[in-house]
């Protein structure tokens, strides 16, 4: 199978619950120089609902297989009970020129490499303890399955498929800015 050699970047955003994935992306996206091309911040498509600090669409187990079925996610993945979709309007954006950032599964890198020729994976490390706090404050999950992320954020501490770790422990200004700088130099290395 022939990979998608679109002119913009897909960029991956992997990581643990609670490393801070959605609001280093946002960062980025708010500095990304405006003279350049613009950033497109994906929006996943989750079987569950909405929360103040997650950004996506929600459907239902059976929208979702509709969906599915009519071709309309450029990646899907299955994982905590939950159905996760990236829409195929991706493709568009990167036909465009314009670099997209998603937050996905580590589960579904490798897939997406098959797919996708212009691609950067970026992990967000924060050592478990950070993590494990995160997770617990935000109360999105409780019981068996926030006990499935804390196992999953502890076996998980490092992905050596990643093309830059962005260290997220400290500052969330200095993870943004670390993430920048490796987008702005992929960006321009590209357009050479």
């Amino acid at each position: 199978m022939n990979k998608k050699n679109f002119p913009g970047l897909l960029v991956l955003v992997v990581g643990n619950s609670g490393s801070g994935k959605d609001s280093i992306m946002k960062g980025v996206k708010e500095r990304f120089p405006s003279k350049l091309k613009n950033i497109y911040l994906t929006q996943r498509i989750i079987t569950r609902p909405s929360s103040k600090t997650e950004d996506n669409i929600a459907v239902t187990p059976e929208e979702f297989k509709k969906m599915s079925a009519r071709d309309k996610f450029a990646l899907q993945w299955h994982i905590y009970g939950l159905d996760y979709g990236v829409p195929i309007e991706i493709d568009e954006q990167m036909k465009k020129g314009h670099p997209v950032l998603v937050n996905v599964s580590r589960t579904i890198v490798k897939k997406a490499r098959e797919i996708y020729q212009n691609i950067l994976v970026v992990f967000i490390e924060v050592p478990f303890e950070i993590t494990l706090e995160r997770v617990k404050e935000r109360a999105r999950e409780s019981g068996e399955r926030l006990e499935e992320r804390i196992q999953r954020a502890r076996k998980n501490q490092n992905f050596p498929d990643a093309d830059i770790i962005v260290d997220n422990s400290g500052d969330l200004e200095n993870a943004i800015n670390q993430f920048l700088n490796y987008l702005l130099t992929a960006v321009k290395a590209k357009e050479k």
